[in-house]
């Protein structure tokens, strides 16, 4: 089997949510990859299923929710396929996670010093106290004193603070891949900036692949060497940034582009019509076509697959044919 990625394949990922409501059908199929040491942007509209394929990943999707179908293949090993035991001995180690919410994810009865060292001594397999010295370097390197953090608790520390410790956790063990989920989502703009200037300066010093699930283009746009565009739990296109940027192929792409503002444009923002689908009975073929300003026939009827139009720059779409051509009236 020829992987797409060095560190990571992701392909076919599927993941329903059995609920009152019926079965949501949150993914469908979703293929992405990585290579070491580099920084993918993962986006799109709220509910897209950007958060849910990182947790596929991790492979933390809990009840009632459940990974049906797919291949994840990371550093060599299938995920899918490991038990438990050995699974536990990825997460965390080689694969870590920075969630939105940092005060939801640290223990609240537990002093931050604690929590950092408790990641370490997984890795390490040595007594938390032992970590300590290494803790307080790690916490001296997201910008926070160690004097006053190692012993306090999580609700001791401001938003953007909380945000620092779960940075320092997710690299403590010098992971091969951080998964940061929307890391600077509860965080005011200005705290927004210094986290993310931070992120970069720590992934360059230690060489991680970051994967970032923002749906801010312009973050993408400064962080991410490539990216990978969501719509309804499918993914739609996959190009470097460079190029989605100047060459957006998919109109769903193309539209969430027309509506980020920028510096010196005058023209109204343009809004995609119509709503994200209900993945309860989302749409037959395409999941966007009930939306897409170009849509044919074949859209409705048939689910195109991803495959690659340029070199490097893969899309969804019927518009480039299935076989990777561009059609003349694209």
């Amino acid at each position: 089997m020829e992987l797409r990625g060095k560190l990571l394949d992701v392909s076919g990922l599927k993941v329903s949510f059995y609920t009152y409501r019926g079965v949501i059908k949150a993914l469908d199929g979703v293929e992405l990859w990585m290579d070491s040491g580099e920084r993918l942007g993962v986006v799109g509209e709220t509910g897209c299923g950007k958060s849910v394929t990182s947790l596929a990943v991790m492979r933390l999707i809990e009840q009632p929710g459940e990974i049906q179908a797919g291949k994840v293949i990371f550093n060599g090993k299938s995920l899918l396929e490991l038990s438990e035991e050995n699974m536990n001995r990825v997460r965390g180690i080689e694969m870590s996670m920075i969630f939105q919410e940092p005060r939801s994810s640290l223990n609240p009865v537990m002093k931050v010093g604690y929590q950092i060292g408790e990641a370490i001594a997984k890795s390490k397999k040595m007594p938390i106290k032992k970590t300590y010295p290494e803790v307080r370097e790690m916490l001296k390197l997201v910008g926070l004193d160690p004097d006053r953090v190692m012993n306090s608790y999580p609700h001791e520390l401001s938003g953007g603070m909380s945000q620092r410790v779960m940075i320092g956790m997710g690299l403590a063990t010098h992971p091969k891949l951080l998964i940061a989920d929307e890391p600077t989502s509860a965080l005011d703009v200005t705290i927004q900036a210094q986290i993310l200037e931070l992120l970069d300066e720590l992934a360059r010093k230690m060489g991680n692949a970051v994967m970032l699930i923002t749906h801010d283009m312009g973050v993408v746009a400064e962080f991410c060497d490539k990216v990978m565009v969501m719509y309804a739990g499918n993914s739609v296109e996959y190009a470097s940034t460079v190029e989605l940027f100047e060459r957006p192929l998919h109109p769903y792409t193309g539209g969430l582009l027309l509506a980020v503002p920028r510096v010196g444009r005058t023209d109204e923002l343009k809004a995609i019509k119509g709503t994200v689908p209900d993945l309860v009975d989302p749409p037959s073929g395409c999941r966007f076509h009930p939306r897409c300003p170009r849509v044919m026939e074949i859209c409705k009827e048939n689910r195109p697959p991803l495959v690659q139009v340029e070199p490097g720059h893969f899309v969804a779409c019927y518009l480039y044919g299935n076989e990777g051509e561009v059609k003349e009236n694209a």
